[in-house]
């Protein structure tokens, strides 16, 4: 009679077919009702960390695969038991013959002489109470992993489709900024080396930009990069009075070459100067501002982070013109010079939120994303309160006539946040 493969499908061998090999008889592995379990079989018991060696036949440990919750679970035993564990260990070593390695022992691939080994009950395997508290555990550690490992929150999502907000690469942009809004600051300390002009005829002269800069209709960036030439420039050139007029409308013309579409010709600021200047002397002194600064009218002014700041903030048409109200009341002011931009944009929408509000208020999200606390702003913003209260009186009144316009939603008219001035900042 042929023989039949086993393996082939929808075949099976005949019942009295008895050419068995080396195989063992059905009847020999102790499966009868009744008879004593098989010593190699597995159960879970048998899942223990290691098992003892038989006397007869110390040839190879069995021991189970070490996993996270495994781990944890022999972390969490008393040091009883891991004296315990030790000392079991060292003893299996000992039985170990020479020729075999530790590493060999603790192959799981290798086959384990099952006819001679025994399972040990020397070891108990935790509760289910115990591993469902480690299992708890290991929920609480993801849990707080998740919380520590806090993500800035994502402000340009809305622009997502908006190719002119360039989302993809916004935040290198303000990193470069920061990175280099202090070399492009004037230094606070200039009017020290100037002989013949000091800081009230500067505030008149900026107070008198910002007339023009409303009368001509430019945009605001060319407002805040006309003040940062002029600073610049005088940082490091001495300027008698009578030619700090022309330095002023030549770093308009330069701002407005720089921002506007559409720039205003020579001959419109020469009339606005009332022919103080001709020509002639409004070009020499643009080469004059030029070379000096070396050509160098790329730095961040504090409107690139009001822009970014406001969005952080989520900000409304009224928080926004109250901001810029407050900010552009900074420019007059020499003494505001000693903060940074990106300070004076972040201070200046703080101080307009609380003006707004009544009481503190500074977002987590506008924490991160101008990495200012409230605590840091606090100077900055006292100063702020204090120009905000004045800014109708005295004769530097630019700044609040023009915001008391219909066009800037009167918001000159707005209350200060006084009880800035009178509390401190709560961490």
């Amino acid at each position: 009679m042929d023989r039949v493969d086993e393996n082939s499908r929808g075949m099976m061998k005949p019942a009295t077919f008895r050419d068995m090999g080396d195989r063992r008889a059905l009847k020999d592995i102790r499966n009868l009702v009744g008879a004593p379990p098989y010593p190699c079989a597995i159960n879970k018991r048998g899942l223990t960390e290691k098992s003892n060696l038989d006397d007869k036949n110390p040839s190879f440990v069995a021991r189970r695969p070490v996993t996270r919750k495994f781990a944890a679970t022999l972390a969490s035993k008393p040091q009883a038991y891991r004296q315990h564990e030790q000392v079991g260990n060292e003893s299996q070593h000992e039985m170990l013959p020479p020729s075999v390695s530790s590493s060999t022992a603790l192959d799981s691939s290798i086959a384990i002489d099952v006819d001679n080994c025994s399972l040990s009950d020397d070891i108990e395997l935790p509760t289910v109470e115990e591993m469902e508290e480690m299992d708890n555990c290991d929920l609480k550690e993801v849990e707080m992993e998740d919380i520590v490992a806090e993500t800035v929150p994502d402000i340009d999502s809305c622009d997502s489709n908006n190719t002119l907000a360039v989302v993809e690469y916004v935040e290198e942009i303000y990193n470069f900024y920061r990175q280099t809004e202090v070399t492009g600051c004037a230094s606070p300390q200039y009017m020290s080396h100037q002989f013949d002009i000091n800081e009230k005829m500067r505030a008149i002269l900026i107070d008198w930009l910002i007339e023009v800069h409303y009368k001509f209709e430019l945009m605001e960036e060319t407002l805040f990069l006309t003040v940062n030439i002029i600073d610049r420039f005088l940082a490091r050139q001495t300027v008698v009075r009578k030619k700090l007029q022309l330095v002023g409308v030549t770093a308009m013309l330069l701002a407005c070459k720089y921002e506007e579409v559409s720039v205003p010709v020579v001959e419109d600021l020469v009339l606005i100067s009332d022919r103080a200047y001709t020509r002639d002397e409004i070009l020499d002194m643009e080469r004059l501002i030029l070379n000096t600064l070396q050509f160098n009218m790329s730095v961040p002014t504090p409107y690139v982070f009001m822009r970014r700041f406001l969005k952080a903030a989520d900000s409304d048409r009224k928080l926004e013109l109250l901001s810029f109200f407050i900010i552009e009341l900074c420019l007059v002011e020499y003494k505001m010079l000693k903060f940074r931009p990106s300070l004076l944009a972040a201070a200046a929408i703080y101080t307009a939120q609380c003006s707004l509000r009544g009481f503190k208020y500074w977002t987590k999200t506008s924490e991160m994303h101008t990495a200012y606390s409230e605590e840091q702003l606090l100077e900055c913003t006292q100063l702020m309160v204090d120009f905000h209260q004045k800014a109708g009186l005295g004769k530097l009144t630019g700044v609040h006539r023009k915001y008391s316009t219909f066009k800037y939603g009167h918001t000159a008219k707005s209350a200060p946040a006084l009880f800035l001035m009178n509390t401190g900042l709560q961490c």
